[in-house]
């Protein structure tokens, strides 16, 4: 965030000085008919690309910026400017913002390294390509490795007519289930960490379940990928993409750019700085100005130093990115009420929701843990998903990561396997799918990926379930 966005948000709150002391959202006191917007806001991502491909395509934004109003505009008129500025001023401080930041500056990244060569997208190759995914996803981060692997993916495949299946299973291995093994692989992990977890923690616990639903996509993926590959007509002469004597990177510089992401994300959480500004009730630490200020320059750098051959390899172009900002934002504010609902717990409008985690006795129902988190980190954001979670199971580290461990594991496990049941599950699902129609592959609609969802990752979470939760 630029120190000018920081001085405008402070005259703000000079300006507005009700917004300072309304920055917490009072959830008890809301009706789940606020969660409306955010239901209109899916269900526009759900249906308009079916009923109305080309108006969708031309006025996303403009859908999405409605809905945002429908839920502003009442929401001003019912508790005040103060409370909604204050509101509006979290989530895009608090979340929003660095939200879009890291992903443009891994997006931009990612898309100035170019696979020079032509891969030829076999069974074992796709296979071998989402297993290097899945390891590199909890090291860089799910969005990381999605950017950085998705198009010469879709290249490797680009004579292939059955496409669909690659960029489905890649969804699932690269975009959420290999991120589940450290503080960098997703955010929720990353915010459980912020809380005292320990780094190696996840790695520790979840290894034999990320491993378990990692290897069956693996195989399953072989198959179906294998099934195909055979058949006659499936592989389309020309190639394409052309044959060149040996692979090879350009802009290879990014790498190096990419481990500077990591580190200055790393960093934000390790670096403990008493520099705290108040801005409209929400508090920016330095370490975060730092982080967000330091992936701007790396965003700006590689833009400067990506040779153009990259680009134009990669096709790279700003429409996927701008289609994830222009619809996370509508989310990201219609999901206000959504999440202090959740907060408010017991006394909340959601109270069925938080009371279904809890045995009779008092003890942790850990199924219901895993499900309730992955069904909600479904639909809603993962990251305060899994916070809302960790706080109904008592919010202490200590005792979550010992004595209520299976807990906390069930927690984690359902915020970032299950975020690969949706588009909007996760950040980089929604960005692999504008990218993949970018370049040709015709995806399936949001409930055709649910299709795929439902059909293939219910049944392996109802498995683990049944060997590791009850």
């Amino acid at each position: 965030m630029s120190s000018l966005s920081l001085r405008a948000l402070a005259l703000s709150c000079l300006l507005l000085p009700g917004l300072a002391s309304a920055a917490e959202l009072d959830g008890s006191q809301l009706s789940a008919w606020w969660g409306l917007p955010f239901a209109g806001v899916l269900l526009s991502i759900a249906v308009m690309p079916l009923l109305a491909p080309m108006f969708w395509h031309h006025h996303f934004g403009k859908v999405s910026a409605a809905w945002a109003l429908v839920f502003l505009v009442p929401f001003a008129l019912t508790f005040g400017a103060g409370a909604t500025g204050a509101a509006v001023v979290h989530a895009a401080l608090a979340e929003y913002i660095p939200f879009i930041i890291l992903l443009t500056a891994l997006f931009t990244v990612a898309g100035g390294i170019f696979v020079r060569g032509n891969l030829h997208g076999s069974p074992g190759l796709n296979t071998g390509i989402l297993a290097i995914g899945a390891v590199l996803a909890s090291f860089m981060g799910t969005t990381g490795a999605s950017m950085l692997l998705i198009r010469p993916l879709i290249r490797a495949n680009d004579n292939r007519r059955h496409q669909v299946h690659v960029v489905v299973f890649f969804i699932f291995i690269v975009s959420n289930a290999g991120g589940a093994l450290t503080p960098l692989g997703d955010p929720p992990l990353f915010l459980g960490f912020l809380k005292g977890v320990g780094f190696f923690w996840t790695l520790e616990h979840l290894w034999a379940k990320t491993g378990f639903i990692i290897g069956v996509l693996l195989v399953l993926f072989y198959l179906i990928d294998s099934y195909y590959y055979r058949r006659r007509e499936e592989v389309r002469a020309p190639d394409p993409t052309p044959d060149t004597p040996r692979l090879g990177f350009d802009g290879a510089i990014n790498f190096a750019l990419l481990g500077v992401v990591v580190v200055l994300v790393l960093m934000s959480g390790l670096w403990k700085s008493p520099v705290v500004f108040n801005v409209a009730g929400t508090e920016v630490g330095l370490p975060g100005i730092v982080r967000d200020v330091g992936l701007i320059i790396v965003t700006l750098v590689s833009l400067r130093i990506t040779p153009e051959s990259a680009h134009e390899g990669n096709q790279f172009n700003w429409a996927p990115m701008q289609e994830v900002a222009k619809l996370f934002a509508a989310i990201f504010l219609t999901i206000i009420p959504v999440i202090a609902m959740l907060k408010a717990g017991v006394d909340g409008p959601f109270a069925a929701v938080i009371r279904a985690v809890t045995h009779a006795d008092g003890s942790p129902n850990n199924a219901m843990y895993f499900w309730a988190t992955g069904a909600l980190s479904s639909f809603l954001d993962n990251a305060p998903t899994y916070l809302v979670f960790f706080n109904t199971a008592g919010g202490d580290p200590q005792v979550l990561m010992t004595t209520l461990a299976p807990t906390l594991i069930a927690i984690s496990a359902g915020a970032v396997f299950m975020g690969a049941n949706t588009y909007i599950g996760n950040a980089p699902n929604l960005m692999v799918k504008a990218i993949a129609e970018d370049r040709g592959v015709k995806m399936p609609s949001f409930f055709g990926y649910m299709a795929w969802s439902v059909a293939i990752l219910v049944p392996l979470f109802l498995v683990v379930t049944w060997i590791w939760f009850l």
